[in-house]
């Protein structure tokens, strides 16, 4: 028997539901918004989220990639330039507001920029982020960064609660949280239109929310390999080698 499609209404609520399993309630998580991180797990957290970081523009051109539609193409380009920036409006990217971040943190731009510090299991969750946007269809690409639909809050909660939890880090460093606010919102209204009208059947709709839960379990992931590296004090081959020796770049 073939189960009748939710409407629009129904569908978005189904969509946000799934807010419930964003990452903003993972142990991790809660522990630095209480305040309760080290230097040292703030540092590897920056660190390590700064390759997801660099990594949104290259999702964004392979979904651009993938797209025929020249409306679309029109409006999701933006996101590219919200992250690399813009050279002739000379507009700060969230690239070069996250080296910042890190600056402000106590980690030195060439390290950020060289990967030095990110984990394999951060890379290997990212990088399947990537390498899905290259080989879905760009409306299920574009389903998948609906996450974005959480993240208000999540950048919010960072700017009320890390001047006084994190005194020591320098408040410029912030910017990056405070540019996606805004950012975030109009993201979110482009990326919810585009899934609520190419996904129309039951069917369909159930596999939004499987791809949506996919990128759940992508930003979840990536807090759990760093759980066991700065919490647990355990990252890999830690027991045999104590430098940082993990592969580099995408296979």
């Amino acid at each position: 028997m073939t189960m009748q499609p939710w409407t629009k209404e129904e569908f978005e609520q189904k969509l946000r539901e799934k807010s419930a399993l964003y990452h903003i309630h993972h142990p991790f998580h809660i522990m630095m918004h209480n305040g309760e991180c080290s230097v040292e797990q703030i540092r590897g957290w920056v660190a390590n989220r700064f390759y997801y970081q660099i990594n949104i523009p290259v999702k964004d051109a392979a979904i651009l990639a993938n797209c025929r539609d020249i409306k679309t193409r029109r409006e999701w380009i933006q996101r590219i330039l919200d992250h690399d920036g813009s050279i002739q409006e000379e507009t700060l990217g969230g690239i070069e507001a996250w080296l910042n971040l890190g600056e402000a943190v106590g980690l030195t731009r060439q390290d950020m920029l060289d990967e030095k510090y990110i984990l394999p299991g951060v890379r290997f969750a990212v990088d399947a982020y990537v390498n899905f946007a290259r080989r879905a269809t760009w409306q299920e690409a574009a389903c998948s960064s609906l996450t974005e639909m959480f993240a208000p809050e999540i950048h919010q909660s960072r700017l009320n609660s890390w001047p006084s939890n994190y005194p020591w880090i320098k408040p410029e460093g912030l910017e990056y949280f405070q540019m996606r606010l805004s950012q975030a919102r109009r993201d979110v209204s482009h990326g919810l239109a585009i899934t609520l009208d190419h996904f129309t059947t039951r069917e369909q709709q159930e596999h939004a929310l499987n791809i949506l839960q996919f990128k759940l379990d992508i930003l979840w992931s990536m807090l759990d390999a760093m759980t066991m590296a700065y919490q647990y004090e355990r990252p890999p081959y830690s027991h045999v080698d104590d430098r940082p020796n993990y592969h580099k770049g995408i296979f």
